[in-house]
């Protein structure tokens, strides 16, 4: 399938982003440790200690999958991301896990899921898609999910309403002005924030519900910053 437009320049901003991406994740995302600690917590409450084959979509420098793999020594891992170069830091920063891990340079949208595998993860990649492409995408990973399979995606939602859209976008600046980060950083950021497509958080928990999923629920919100997750029967 031919790659639209909007798909071109997320990969290319990502792509021209990786060797800074780490560096700056912290300052960008506020609440960084409880953000990321959630999906490890949903993990740990909903994770057997048997093996447990995990999918990490966006992975992006590997960020997530670090965290997962060091969290859980009996998981392993696919990462997949659609940027060569952010794979690249992924591989960098996985190699230390060996055969644990996989890196796959791929856009999810249009690629069958690896299957079947007991989790699937995802941090601040999804709020990429259109809207139709995140129920297709919530669809196609409750498909590609075991029985009991949870799918925990760390994203963005966008405010019920403008003026609580405006608040929210006025404290994430307040927040990282907060948290020193340069303003040429600040301006790339919210260059590549302009491609961004939230959707609000009771519609994308009615697209997992409408996706199959016993199961979905927010375990963590801080303005847009949100953790949704979802339980297969």
């Amino acid at each position: 399938m031919r790659e639209n437009p909007h798909g071109h320049l997320v990969r290319e901003a990502f792509d021209n982003s990786a060797r800074h991406f780490d560096r700056l994740r912290r300052r960008l995302v506020p609440r960084f440790d409880d953000f990321y600690g959630s999906v490890l917590e949903l993990l740990e409450d909903h994770l057997c200690d048997e093996p447990v084959h995990c999918l990490d979509l966006g992975a992006g420098t590997g960020l997530l999958s670090e965290l997962v793999l060091d969290r859980f020594p009996q998981a392993s891992l696919t990462a997949i991301d659609v940027a060569e170069k952010m794979a690249e830091q992924a591989r960098l920063r996985l190699t230390r896990f060996g055969e644990r891990v996989r890196i796959k340079v791929a856009d999810y949208r249009h690629m069958d899921l690896p299957n079947p595998v007991g989790a699937v993860v995802s941090a601040l990649s999804i709020h990429h898609l259109a809207d139709g492409e995140k129920r297709s995408l919530f669809r196609r990973i409750h498909d590609a999910l075991l029985p009991g399979g949870l799918f925990i995606n760390a994203d963005q939602s966008l405010a019920p309403a403008p003026a609580a859209e405006r608040a929210y976008h006025a404290r994430w600046l307040a927040d990282v002005r907060a948290s020193a980060l340069g303003e040429q950083d600040l301006a790339v950021a919210l260059e590549r924030s302009r491609r961004d497509r939230n959707a609000l958080m009771t519609d994308q928990v009615a697209w997992l519900h409408e996706a199959g999923f016993a199961v979905a629920d927010v375990a963590w919100k801080r303005y847009r910053f949100t953790v949704f997750w979802a339980r297969k029967r």
